[in-house]
C-alpha cells in the first residue's frame, strides 16, 4: 500500500471533520506495528489531531478494531482508515445492524463541514443487488438511509435527513422486517410495502 501524506491528511480531515460534528471522538485505525505505510498513517493523523483539539483521538490497531467492533460496537463513533481495512470493517460492522441491506455509503468529494454542501456519490453499502431485481425481496433500508445522507451533505438538509432516519427507525420499531433481518414475532414485509412505509411515516 502506498500513500502520500497529502492523501492521507485529506482523508483524515473528513474523519476529525464528521467527529466534531457529532460525539467528538475518532478512532484512528490502522497497522503500524508491521506496515511501514501504516506509521506514516498514524503520524500524519497526529499531525492533524493538533488542528482539532476538541476530538478526542485514539489509535487502534485493524485486528484490534475487528475485535472491539464485535465485542463492544458502541466504543467507536467515528472511525478513519485506508481503504482496504475499511472495506474489511464495514463488512463486518454491517453484520452488527442484521444486514448489508441496512447500511448506506457516502463518497464525498470534499470535506463535510456545517453548512457547507459537497458533491457525493451515495450508494447501499452492498451495491446493485441485481440478484433481487424485481422479486420484491431486497432490502430498500440502506438506499433511503443513503438518501437521508445525501440531504444531510450535498444539500445541507440535516433536519430532512433526521426525519428519514427517525422514520426508518420507527418502521423497525413497529416490527416490519424484510427476509434478510426477519425475526420471529416480526411482520414479513417486502421491498416496495417497506419503502410505503417509510414514506408514510416521513410524509406524516
Amino acid at each position: 500500500m502506498t500513500y502520500s501524506e497529502q492523501e492521507i491528511e485529506r482523508i483524515v480531515r473528513v474523519g476529525f471533520e464528521l467527529a466534531r460534528s457529532r460525539r467528538k471522538k475518532l478512532t484512528s485505525v490502522d497497522k503500524a506495528n508491521v506496515l511501514q505505510s501504516s506509521r506514516l498513517w498514524r503520524q500524519v493523523t497526529m499531525e492533524v489531531a493538533k488542528e482539532y483539539p476538541d476530538v478526542e483521538l485514539d489509535h487502534m490497531l485493524v485486528d484490534a478494531c475487528a475485535m472491539r467492533l464485535i465485542q463492544n460496537p458502541a466504543y467507536f463513533d467515528v472511525l478513519v482508515t485506508e481503504n482496504m481495512f475499511g472495506d474489511i470493517l464495514t463488512d463486518e460492522a454491517s453484520m452488527l445492524a442484521g444486514s448489508m441491506g441496512m447500511l448506506p455509503s457516502a463518497s464525498l468529494a470534499g470535506v463535510p463541514q456545517v453548512g457547507v454542501s459537497i458533491f457525493g456519490m451515495y450508494e447501499p453499502i452492498h451495491g446493485s443487488a441485481p440478484r433481487r431485481a424485481g422479486l420484491n425481496m431486497a432490502n430498500p433500508i440502506a438506499i433511503i438511509l443513503s438518501i437521508a445522507m445525501m440531504l444531510c451533505y450535498s444539500f445541507g438538509l440535516t433536519a430532512e435527513a433526521q426525519t428519514v432516519e427517525a422514520a426508518v427507525s420507527e418502521v423497525l420499531q413497529r416490527g416490519y422486517r424484510t427476509y434478510d433481518i426477519m425475526d420471529e414475532g416480526k411482520t414479513k414485509v417486502g421491498t416496495k410495502e417497506m419503502g410505503d412505509l417509510i414514506a408514510g411515516r416521513v410524509g406524516g
